[in-house]
């Protein structure tokens, strides 16, 4: 049987792990797309919020990024956690 393999395009739904310098309130998840907000804090290191969850389009996901420097933290890395699912 052929495995079709996820394509990422502009306008179809992925999931994402955003991972950011700082602590942020899981109270900012609206604001971050509906995203899950966790914080992981390691000793002598600075806090890193992780946000995940699907998001509609590239369009919701540059308002996530654009929140996320709005409010002045870092970004660290985006992952498309969708990219080596089938479809």
């Amino acid at each position: 049987m052929k495995q079709k393999t996820f394509k990422l395009r502009l306008d179809s739904p992925a999931t994402y792990s955003i991972r950011l310098q700082g602590m942020m309130g899981k109270s900012w998840s609206n604001r971050m797309g509906g995203m899950a907000i966790e914080v992981s804090v390691e000793p002598g290191k600075a806090p890193v919020t992780i946000l995940t969850g699907q998001l509609t389009d590239q369009t919701a996901l540059w308002g996530v990024l654009n929140s996320a420097y709005d409010l002045g933290f870092p970004l660290l890395s985006v992952t498309c956690l969708n990219e080596s699912a089938n479809a």
